[in-house]
C-alpha cells in the first residue's frame, strides 16, 4: 500500500527477499545498529512494526520489544527522521497481565519519550489475507466447531484498514504525538460467541462454540508447548492475555475521522480473509 501511495519505501529483512518495485530491502535484525542506521538514513518517517508476540520469556520479549525499539529510535533520531510511527498493541494497556503487554508498554514509554513526532497504534486482533496466526480459528469454524477463551468482548481490524490508518499517520499534525486504538467501527466489539458464529457465516458454515474455563486455556497451552515445542501459538504467556475478559478499542483512542475511518466491516472482512485461506488451499 504504501508504494502504492507513492512513497519510496526501505525495509528492514532478516532473508533475503524478492525483488519488488519501489522496496529498498536493508538486510539486518533489530539488534544491529549499522543495519538500522542504513534505513533510517534519509527517510522522513519510520513505520516500526517489527517485534515478537511469543516468546518463552520476559527476556525473550524484552529483545525485540523493548531493545529493538530502543535501537530503532536511536538510529531514526541519529538520521534526524521527523515521524516516528509505532504499532503497539491493545496488550499495552495492561502490562500485569502479560509478559508480551508489559514490553508493549515499556516501548510506548521509550517512543513518548523520544525526540520525535511519534504516533502510537495500538491494533486489535488484526486478521486479513496471509495471515497465519489466525488460520486456525478459520478451520475450526470449517470443522463447525469454535472453541474460544472464557466469555469477553473483542475489537477486530482488517489488515487493509490498519495499514490506511498507518500510512494517513505518516503526514500532517492530527497524529503527532497521538496514541490511537482503531477498529472495524462495531460499538463494543464482538462477543466470543458473535465472532465463532461470524467465522462460521464467512465459511459458510452453522458453528456451534464453546468457552473454554480459563484453567483449561491455561492447560491446553502447556500442552501446546508439549507437542509443538517452540512452534507453539498457546503459549502460557497468551493464555493470560486470551483469558482477558476486555479487548476492545476505548472510543477516547479513536483516531479522529478527518484523519481516517474503517472502510471493512467484520462481515465482509472475514468472508474476504476465508476465500484467500479457501483459494490457496490453506482450509483444505
Amino acid at each position: 500500500m504504501a508504494v502504492a501511495a507513492g512513497y519510496r519505501v526501505k525495509a528492514l529483512t532478516r532473508k533475503e527477499q524478492s525483488a519488488y518495485e519501489g522496496i529498498e530491502w536493508v538486510s539486518g535484525r533489530l539488534s544491529d545498529s549499522n543495519s538500522l542506521q542504513q534505513l533510517a538514513e534519509g527517510a522522513d518517517a519510520v513505520i516500526h512494526i517489527a517485534g515478537a508476540i511469543r516468546a518463552e520469556d520476559r527476556d525473550g520479549f524484552a529483545g525485540p520489544n523493548i531493545e529493538g525499539t530502543r535501537h530503532m529510535l536511536a538510529a531514526a533520531e541519529a538520521a534526524g527522521v521527523r515521524r516516528f510511527v509505532h504499532i503497539s498493541s491493545l496488550a499495552a494497556r495492561e502490562p500485569a497481565l502479560s509478559d508480551y503487554g508489559w514490553s508493549k508498554a515499556e516501548s510506548e514509554t521509550l517512543v513518548q519519550e523520544s525526540s520525535t513526532d511519534w504516533t502510537i497504534i495500538r491494533p486489535p486482533a488484526v486478521y486479513g489475507p496471509g495471515d497465519g496466526e489466525t488460520l486456525e480459528l478459520f478451520a475450526m469454524a470449517k470443522r463447525g466447531l469454535v472453541i474460544t477463551p472464557p466469555s469477553g468482548r473483542a475489537s477486530l481490524i482488517h489488515v487493509e484498514d490498519l495499514c490506511a490508518l498507518i500510512l494517513a499517520s505518516l503526514e500532517g499534525d492530527a497524529a503527532k504525538g497521538a496514541i490511537f486504538e482503531p477498529d472495524d467501527g462495531t460499538p463494543t466489539g464482538l462477543s466470543h460467541v458473535e465472532f465463532g458464529k461470524a467465522l462460521g457465516d464467512a465459511v459458510g458454515k452453522s458453528v456451534r462454540t464453546f468457552s473454554m474455563p480459563a484453567p483449561i486455556v491455561r492447560l491446553g497451552a502447556r500442552f501446546d508447548r508439549l507437542f509443538r515445542g517452540a512452534d507453539a501459538k498457546l503459549t502460557p504467556d497468551r493464555a493470560r492475555y486470551f483469558c482477558h475478559p476486555d479487548w476492545v478499542v476505548n472510543p477516547v483512542h479513536a483516531p479522529p475521522a478527518s484523519l481516517w475511518a474503517p472502510q471493512i466491516s467484520y462481515q465482509s472482512g472475514l468472508k474476504n480473509t476465508a476465500k484467500w485461506y479457501l483459494d490457496q488451499g490453506w482450509l483444505d
